[in-house]
């Protein structure tokens, strides 16, 4: 009997499931549905969304500090993409961006595009930073009897007060000299052996 009575209610269960397919209308609305929890923490995939879409369309895209955005290439016919770094007005990188299937409109920025042009970015400023790095700091070894006398110009480029340090250092890591220079001090292997050799004497300052 137990088994007759199972059978049934399965049979009944069927029917009820047949007749919702048939008629949707009849069929009991659907509930929400409730917010994705992952490890106790509760997610909306409907702010997410919307959060990203905020910071990410197909011609804007913010990622890792840096602004992407496609606009009309001036020079050329097309489309470009200018990357600005947070924190700055202009953008450190203009480059020619591709035309979408249509060839009218441009192609729109991706996970993947965008990986690209944050990997040009990035070097393009490695590269300025050396460069920087390289222009407003200077040395040169001079040999004395003691050693390789290490000599170094270091650049402070101050708007109100520019000026540079020169400095002496011995071959053992002592301080030997170190004095306050213009900003444009002519320095190069030459002089700073000059300056060696005489005892590092103080450099006498222009008058303002």
């Amino acid at each position: 009997m137990a088994k007759s009575t199972t059978r049934d209610k399965a049979g009944a269960a069927k029917s009820a499931a047949i007749t919702a397919l048939k008629n949707p209308v009849n069929a009991p609305a659907a509930e929400s549905a409730a917010p994705v929890t992952i490890s106790g923490t509760e997610t909306s995939v409907a702010l997410e969304s919307d959060a990203t879409e905020n910071r990410q369309t197909p011609t804007f895209w913010q990622q890792s500090g840096w602004t992407a955005k496609v606009q009309k290439n001036e020079d050329e016919e097309g489309w470009a993409v200018a990357m600005t770094m947070d924190g700055e007005s202009e953008p450190s990188l203009l480059v020619p961006w591709t035309m979408g299937r249509d060839k009218k409109n441009p192609k729109p920025i991706d996970i993947g595009g965008m990986t690209s042009l944050l990997k040009s970015a990035n070097e393009i400023m490695m590269r300025h930073q050396q460069q920087t790095h390289a222009s407003l700091h200077k040395s040169t070894k001079v040999a004395t009897p003691q050693g390789r006398v290490l000599v170094q110009l270091d650049i402070v480029p101050d708007e109100n007060n520019p000026h540079a340090m020169l400095s002496a250092t011995s071959p053992d890591g002592d301080l030997l000299a170190r004095m306050r220079v213009v900003a444009n001090f002519k320095f190069d292997h030459d002089v700073a052996s000059a300056w060696v050799k005489s005892g590092c004497p103080k450099i006498a300052q222009p008058e303002n």
